[in-house]
């Protein structure tokens, strides 16, 4: 497979960036999967839950994110974000055709291709999944459907094509259609050549999820680490996807081996960034790490670690998103 993006846009701060992608305004990421305070509280409130009930919120879901503004940041010349609904997702533009990054919400589908338009005349030829979730995957078909091939790891199709389970969010997925399913999956590396550049995909085991993969544009010099990266918050570790906070600390190291000062590294959610701040957030989840493995190999149970309060210290940084300090330990603890 031989598979570019650019649009002009104002000038976008960090803040504005944590706005439309829903930190701040309560949309975006898992808007509508959001917590009733995560993990434990969560499963209590959605006991007796029905399958209608659950599909309500997902089309709770598809309708908040349609309202949300699909805006664009050029990266390089070939290479632009997209960000607002869903997941952080960057298409590459030029003449053999685009090559675009996750794919948000289904309802996002319209203004998606209408962004993609705005890059220039070049159909959409490749969509690459970085895992399975749905604020990344929901639009797969219509895209697959306009002539897209979609490409992820192999445990993306088997999630994709099976029902789903996420008890820390009390959500139930039914099987994805097929067109949304990749047609085209790899087991631990991919390269992909197309318009000069060099993309290669990367696996990373056991991480957010057991289907993540880190992008690097090499000649462009920007990866895009999807939600192995959640920029300047605590990020969700989807354990009954088969995540865990080692695989996440491994997968910030990964992607810290794979940049340079130069490089522009797109989280999966939060602002666009580089190899300094995911150093913090590395560092972050390994202090999270010791700290909790410490008061786990103690005899200290998930609430008594809560109550030792092991994030007052950080969360004043990394606190700010829809994962708050308290849910984070639980998630964490869990996971260890």
């Amino acid at each position: 497979m031989n598979a570019t993006c650019s649009h002009s846009t104002r000038s976008v701060t960090r803040r504005d960036l944590l706005k439309s992608t829903g930190y701040l305004a309560g949309a975006g990421l898992l808007a509508g999967w959001l917590p009733a305070r995560v993990v434990g509280a969560v499963q209590a409130s959605t006991t007796g839950q029905t399958a209608e009930s659950q599909a309500d919120r997902v089309a709770q879901m598809r309708a908040q994110m349609a309202a949300v503004p699909l805006q664009t940041m050029k990266l390089r010349d070939k290479l632009t974000m997209l960000y607002g609904p869903g997941g952080n997702m960057v298409a590459f533009n030029g003449p053999e055709g685009k090559i675009l990054v996750d794919s948000s919400f289904l309802s996002v589908a319209a203004k998606l291709k209408q962004a993609l338009d705005d890059l220039g005349p070049a159909p959409l030829k490749v969509l690459i999944n970085t895992h399975w979730h749905i604020d990344h995957t929901d639009g797969n078909a219509p895209l697959h459907e306009a002539g897209a091939t979609i490409v992820a790891h192999e445990n993306t199709r088997k999630r994709l094509s099976t029902p789903q389970e996420i008890p820390a969010m009390g959500m139930h997925f039914p099987a994805a259609p097929a067109g949304a399913w990749p047609q085209q999956t790899f087991v631990d590396k991919l390269k992909l050549y197309f318009n000069g550049e060099e993309l290669s995909l990367s696996y990373v085991p056991s991480a957010h999820t057991d289907t993540d993969v880190l992008i690097r544009y090499e000649k462009g010099n920007v990866l895009h680490m999807g939600d192995l990266w959640f920029n300047g918050m605590y990020p969700f570790i989807d354990t009954s996807s088969g995540g865990n906070i080692n695989g996440m600390i491994l997968a910030a190291g990964a992607g810290m081996n794979l940049a340079d000062g130069d490089t522009k590294i797109v989280p999966g959610h939060g602002p666009q960034g580089d190899k300094v701040a995911l150093v913090k957030y590395r560092d972050m989840l390994t202090v999270v790490h010791d700290r909790l493995k410490t008061l786990k190999d103690s005899g200290k149970s998930a609430e008594q670690a809560v109550a030792a309060k092991p994030t007052a210290d950080l969360d004043a940084i990394w606190g700010n998103g829809f994962m708050k300090g308290d849910d984070f330990v639980k998630i964490v603890y869990s996971s260890l």
